[in-house]
């Protein structure tokens, strides 16, 4: 099996932490692959990060989100962007009609591919590809339509990259999007990149080659250059919706409160 390099295996981590949450009684959602996805490795770096409600929150947030995105109308085309160990393929129940398409490194889809041993739920397209790059020819020659309204979910990937690098990346989803698509992505603030209270947890990261880089306290701002209209939502909120943020809600932008964001955009 391949080795994946520390960002990469970042996917194994949040498919521990999904196996973890499935295994709950009080489960946001059930992944039966996940536990598989981890793998050792995966279960190693659960066990030195400790507890982590926020990957249960952001999955159970995206699986309602997309549910409601694909239901009806026109937006067939599912866009999983740095899909990693994403199993939503295979255990979410999407419209049959529904076609997904899996952009990552292609020794990352091919560890998946290696691990899950069941037929996806609705038709799969891996796309292997450097998503600092160009990608966007490689996607159109596996079949995905700019003409057609589209779904994209950018999950847990932005704060890896560098400022120019996500910046490109909504240029190249903007121009692949037709109107009446939709980016479902999620974003961490400066404000949580700032705090001391952060410090542990991101030199954990670190330490580990996958430092968090990127941040904004203002996703819907570069998102309005590019012509998106933006539904922001405060991370902490679904939590304590869900019943998994054992803190107050504070206003956003409230001084020295770390915030993380999820974001759906239209066109």
């Amino acid at each position: 099996m391949a080795e994946l390099d520390p960002v990469a295996l970042t996917g194994r981590l949040t498919a521990a932490l999904r196996a973890e949450e499935t295994d709950r009684p009080d489960a946001l959602f059930t992944d039966p692959y996940a536990a598989k996805l981890a793998g050792d490795s995966g279960k190693a770096l659960l066990a030195g990060l400790g507890e982590n409600q926020t990957i249960a929150v952001r999955t159970r947030h995206f699986d309602d989100q997309l549910a409601g995105e694909l239901a009806g109308g026109d937006r067939r085309q599912l866009v999983i962007v740095a899909a990693g160990m994403d199993a939503r393929a295979y255990r979410l129940d999407l419209a049959e009609d529904t076609r997904v398409f899996e952009l990552d490194r292609e020794d990352v889809l091919r560890v998946k591919e290696e691990l899950v041993d069941a037929a996806p739920r609705v038709a799969r397209t891996p796309v292997g590809v450097d998503l600092a790059g160009d990608w966007a020819p490689a996607l159109l020659e596996a079949g995905f339509d700019p003409a057609r309204p589209s779904c994209w979910l950018a999950e847990g990937l932005t704060q890896y990259l560098s400022p120019p690098d996500v910046l490109g990346l909504l240029d190249r989803i903007t121009a692949l999007s037709a109107p009446g698509s939709t980016l479902l992505i999620d974003m961490v603030g400066q404000s949580f990149l700032d705090s001391p209270m952060m410090k542990p947890m991101l030199d954990w990261f670190a330490d580990r080659d996958a430092p968090w880089i990127f941040g904004t306290d203002r996703p819907e701002d570069l998102l309005a250059e590019r012509g998106w209209r933006s539904e922001v939502t405060l991370i902490s909120e679904i939590s304590s919706a869900l019943g998994r943020w054992p803190f107050p809600v504070v206003p956003r932008e409230t001084p020295g409160v770390p915030q993380g964001y999820f974001v759906r955009a239209r066109r």
